[in-house]
């Protein structure tokens, strides 16, 4: 059963939006624990319009499940944090300044020196490392001339042709996936996955390491209640036979 990372950055938009300290983001962080998420992840951004950095200081003492930092490792600020906080993992992400969200993944050919060198360095602090990468083959495979733990394969193009056709809104994740397996690359997925897409993704790729899911769950959040969402997210998670 593929893990769930539960993204907590929304929670620290609606905090920013008013000033102080409500929602807390630390409480947030162990509620999601406590209401059985595998892990949590955090995005913060240069100009910490949702997470701030010292927010990352402080779930990082109170985590009990996996640690998922993502950002922009160009960002040496970012670096520094993550090689401080030490995660579980460090997820990186092509970012450019002031980016509303990540809308594509790394071209792990053109960047490879780069990448190699940066993977290097996390994983000398014994953080394990996930590119966040699109779904094409040669993307992969450069990642995993990078010396990457995982890759995340960024699922926005299958969320938003699932409801036409799921079939062919998979085909690309499959072969994405089925190389990164015989690579021997860990596979993470994220980004758009809902509760009306996530299952079916899941059944589809058996050798689903984790999701890393923040927008669609707080959404449902808010009129479902954040236990329960937790809870209908790791069910969606789960192949027959198994329970979350």
């Amino acid at each position: 059963m593929a893990k769930l990372s539960v993204n907590i950055n929304k929670f620290a938009t609606l905090r920013n939006s008013r000033g102080g300290d409500n929602p807390n983001i630390v409480k947030a962080a162990i509620d999601a624990q406590r209401f059985g998420a595998d892990g949590i992840t955090v995005h913060p951004r240069p100009d910490e319009r949702h997470i701030r950095y010292q927010d990352v200081l402080d779930i990082r003492e109170i985590i009990t499940t996996e640690f998922n930092i993502e950002g922009n490792s160009t960002e040496e600020k970012f670096v520094n944090l993550v090689l401080s906080a030490k995660p579980t993992q460090v997820t990186l992400v092509p970012d450019a300044l002031n980016q509303l969200t990540s809308n594509h993944g790394w071209d792990t050919v053109r960047h490879k020196v780069y990448l190699r060198e940066i993977v290097g360095v996390f994983q000398k602090a014994g953080i394990r490392v996930s590119l966040f990468v699109d779904p094409v083959i040669a993307m992969v495979e450069g990642a995993a001339q990078t010396g990457t733990d995982r890759i995340e394969l960024y699922t926005e193009a299958y969320a938003r042709n699932y409801l036409t056709n799921p079939e062919a809104a998979i085909a690309p994740y499959l072969e994405a996936a089925d190389r990164a397996v015989s690579l021997r690359l860990g596979l993470n997925a994220g980004h758009d996955l809902d509760l009306q897409n996530l299952a079916y993704f899941s059944r589809h790729i058996p050798s689903l390491d984790e999701v890393s899911i923040g927008h669609a769950l707080i959404c449902d959040a808010l009129y479902l209640g954040f236990e329960n969402a937790v809870q209908l997210y790791k069910r969606q998670l789960a192949q027959p036979g198994q329970t979350p």
